[in-house]
């Protein structure tokens, strides 16, 4: 197994805003993390999802048990170096190419 990058999220509790699922209400934040190889198309993703991040489109709010919570959005993320796609882990041989046409 090769060296990884790690990008870390970490969004703080807020009010949400318009468009979310029920605006002005506050919701809880958390730590998200998420797992690149360490090789250049793995920087060139990083790249593009630093983007995406700016741009808001990596979290949305959700309704859980009657509690508004920050999850990740439509873009796919590596959450565990293994454990296969499945698990939302490593190998994948296609989660570059796929993660890259979503951006």
């Amino acid at each position: 197994r090769g060296t990884a990058l790690q990008p870390l999220f970490k969004m703080s509790y807020s009010c949400s805003k318009a468009g979310d699922p029920r605006p002005g209400q506050p919701y809880k934040g958390g730590n998200f993390c998420a797992f690149l190889p360490d090789n250049k198309e793995g920087l060139k993703t990083a790249k593009l999802l630093k983007k995406a991040f700016e741009r808001g489109l990596t979290f949305q709010i959700k309704s859980c048990n009657g509690e508004e919570r920050v999850t990740w959005s439509l873009i796919p993320h590596k959450t565990s170096w293994d454990g296969g796609k499945a698990r939302n882990g490593y190998p994948d041989a296609q989660y570059l190419r796929e993660v890259s046409e979503v951006l």
